[in-house]
């Protein structure tokens, strides 16, 4: 993959764990990261040929203030941002390193680490979003004021200030934003995304183009000439429940096994990309078979992106 990778100075995969559940109510989505490696991921890695490193971020709930109150209608804030904040940095000197990174999570409010550390390293960059939720919401619109929910309005300089996240950089063009799989979007997020001009394909487009044409379109709106850095921050739930059941918002409708696949195969392709982010495994969620299973998915996505094909 390197040999032909426009951006990756090595064949090294930083594989960064951050056991989070901070940015929504339910507990379990913590216990993500460790569930996929003890599934082998790293040994994966290592026979696909990368050298492979691993941080736990064991301690991090170490973090958690001792008073946290809910703040311009967000929830753990002060939590929230003071573990994004430091995981921003360690991705950020991973990526500087020219390393591949993968975050494993978590809630997908890490992703204001994840995007924070890619686009502080890559300021070209361009970010797919895979997800049945658009995660968009400003601490304005937020009806849960759950933070899992509104990475994006703070990456992208949407959201109002808040005092709790003055260290988040708008890092993020909007027209460097897509999403692919989104079916389940507030009506402020579908008002935010269209004052905005974000491109979105939700799943009815996946139907109606298949999944082939709708990554060309998403990639020919973020990286045209294909020479822009790309980071995929994958969501577990835009597969359908029934690919990936222990995941904390199931919506059915989502995408098929294949289709999954197909998006980080296909992006992995391409030798643009630089960083992945697997989130919302939960594996607290359903019975044993049902977590096996969508671990097992996360893991082969998470080597996808590193360039696993069927051939």
């Amino acid at each position: 993959m390197t040999s032909q990778h426009k951006f990756l100075t090595s064949k090294s995969v930083s594989v960064v764990g951050v056991p989070f559940n901070g940015g929504q109510p339910r507990t379990g989505v913590e216990e993500g990261p460790i569930r996929l490696v003890e599934f082998g991921l790293l040994e994966q890695f290592r026979e696909m040929g990368y050298e492979t490193e691993y941080e736990l971020n064991e301690n991090i709930a170490d973090l958690r203030p001792a008073e946290d109150p809910d703040t311009l209608n967000l929830k753990q804030p002060k939590y929230v941002s003071a573990v994004t904040r430091v995981v921003s940095q360690q991705i950020l000197k991973r990526a500087q390193e020219g390393k591949f990174v993968l975050t494993l999570g978590g809630d997908h409010s890490v992703a204001l680490a994840t995007v924070s550390g890619v686009f502080g390293a890559y300021p070209d960059a361009c970010l797919v979003w895979v997800d049945a939720h658009a995660d968009i919401n400003t601490p304005a619109s937020t009806d849960s004021g759950n933070i899992h929910g509104c990475p994006l309005s703070f990456l992208t300089g949407i959201a109002d200030q808040h005092p709790d996240f003055d260290w988040v950089q708008p890092l993020l063009k909007t027209n460097r934003l897509v999403y692919i799989g989104l079916r389940d979007v507030d009506e402020a997020e579908k008002k935010i995304i269209r004052d905005a001009g974000i491109k979105a394909f939700s799943m009815h487009h996946v139907d109606k183009f298949g999944i082939g044409q709708v990554v060309e379109m998403a990639l020919n709106h973020v990286n045209p000439n294909r020479d822009l850095p790309i980071h995929l921050s994958f969501d577990v739930d835009a597969l359908d429940p029934s690919v990936a059941p222990s995941t904390g918002t199931p919506v059915r409708g989502g995408l098929t096994f294949r289709e999954g696949h197909y998006i980080c195969e296909a992006i992995a392709e391409t030798g643009l990309l630089v960083a992945a982010d697997i989130m919302e495994v939960n594996p607290a969620l359903e019975d044993t078979d049902s977590v096996f299973q969508t671990v097992q998915v996360g893991c082969s996505l998470a080597r996808c992106c590193l360039g696993e094909a069927l051939l």
